[in-house]
């Protein structure tokens, strides 16, 4: 040990020594370069003072014009200091942007508002857009009206009933009948200036407008790169698409910026085996063709082919989203909530609230002797109803599936039905009536 603390100090000594050895000589090498100049001063003072004339003008001007060389480039400096920042290029302004149209069909269900509340709120962060809501039933509801005046997006509200024979029946999967067809198809008419807007904006976009449609249902996940990636699309452009078709993704698969083939696994060979989400067409070009518009009795899987087959060669497809290399929207679906207790305290005349809002009823057809309940308020004979309602025929009152047990077709097995102030409503004098 102690050999090794002698040899660190040896070596500690013999640095110490050559750094100071290289000082001495950087010294008498600043001596050399200043000697002169000092020598040249001395001989000047030396002139001076004994009264010979001397040469003192160029080293003085010489220092004087180092002197002005350093003024100079710290006046420079100090200018730039004070020069602000170049502004930052700047976006387009947003009325120079195309306008992105998102066509979004809805219906009434418990997780109706909670769905339309995280896709408006989606929405609002995109610039120049205007949302077409199109509600699955016969009239505007107030809970849809209602969150569309308070979303602060340009939209348009509009209506129409799917027909009896595209529903589904109850326990029907969802793939026996295409479902959104006719709300669709009435965005794409009001799109082509055939009007049948209830609220919002009424007028469809003048001739020349440029813009792109998009079909977003209300209970996907968009990221809101999507949105950007879609708005100077030229004829239909195209992208991946999250959790869908029993897959991570289905997409469009790319080479050399073309769309050469699709990665999908249920039936590859479709015209255009992409999902609703996954496409976007230029408004000039849906304008351009009147007739292209989705077909209610395609077969599965090919109502996006039955509307892009009208429009588009698939070797012109417009790939995006870094050539269909990245994700941005999901097919992710709103686990259907279980209201077994709801149900329970219903008939316990406990249920939760009615007042408060948590989705739009739609109208159910209700048969003569069907009993509808309420707490406080069962109605039981058709003869017992006052004013212009009688039930001596079928007439369109509530809501029939997701939240409550569905009305009976037959008239011997009533069912129970729930609508928040239902009474009030078919009885303004008071709820407590019992036929």
């Amino acid at each position: 040990m102690k050999l090794k603390l002698k040899n660190v100090f040896l070596a500690y000594f013999l640095v110490s020594i050559a750094g100071l050895l290289y000082a001495l000589v950087q010294l008498a090498k600043g001596m050399d370069r200043t000697l002169p100049l000092m020598q040249r001063f001395r001989d000047s003072a030396t002139a001076l003072s004994s009264g010979q004339p001397c040469d003192c003008l160029p080293p003085l001007r010489a220092a004087a014009e180092q002197l002005r060389q350093k003024d100079l480039r710290i006046s420079q400096l100090q200018a730039e200091l004070r020069r602000p920042p170049p502004a930052p290029a700047q976006p387009p302004e947003p009325e120079a942007l195309p306008t992105i149209y998102v066509v979004t069909p809805t219906y009434a269900r418990l997780v109706q508002k909670a769905e339309l509340v995280r896709l408006s709120q989606t929405l609002s962060l995109v610039p120049r857009l205007h949302w077409l809501l199109v509600e699955d039933a016969e009239g505007p509801t107030p809970l849809v009206s209602g969150l569309l005046a308070a979303s602060g997006l340009l939209f348009t509200h509009l209506v129409v009933l799917t027909p009896k024979a595209q529903r589904l029946r109850e326990g029907e999967p969802g793939w026996v009948h295409p479902r959104g067809v006719e709300q669709r198809n009435k965005a794409l008419d009001w799109l082509r200036g055939r009007g049948g807007a209830v609220g919002g904006e009424k007028d469809p976009p003048p001739p020349g407008t440029q813009g792109v449609v998009y079909f977003a249902d209300d209970d996907n996940t968009y990221s809101r790169e999507l949105f950007e990636e879609m708005r100077w699309t030229r004829g239909v452009s195209v992208w991946p698409v999250g959790l869908v078709g029993g897959l991570r993704f289905e997409g469009p698969q790319v080479q050399d910026g073309r769309v050469v083939g699709f990665h999908t696994a249920w039936e590859p060979n479709r015209p255009f085996p992409v999902d609703m989400a996954g496409f976007a067409v230029a408004l000039p070009l849906l304008l351009d063709k009147p007739n292209a518009q989705f077909d209610s009795t395609a077969p599965r899987g090919h109502l996006e082919s039955s509307l892009l087959s009208h429009l588009v060669d698939p070797k012109d497809l417009e790939p995006r989203a870094a050539n269909c290399t990245r994700v941005l929207v999901w097919h992710t679906r709103t686990e259907k909530p279980k209201m077994k207790q709801e149900e329970q305290l219903q008939r316990q005349g406990r249920g939760s609230d009615p007042a408060i809002e948590m989705w739009a009823p739609v109208a159910a057809q209700v048969e003569p002797g069907s009993k509808l309940w309420s707490p406080g308020c069962s109605i039981r004979q058709k003869s017992v109803l006052p004013g212009p309602h009688p039930l001596d025929k079928k007439k369109q009152l509530l809501p029939s599936k997701n939240f409550i047990e569905s009305i009976s077709e037959s008239a011997s097995r009533p069912s129970h039905v729930t609508f928040p102030s239902l009474c009030s409503l078919l009885f303004p004098g008071g709820s407590d009536y019992k036929g």
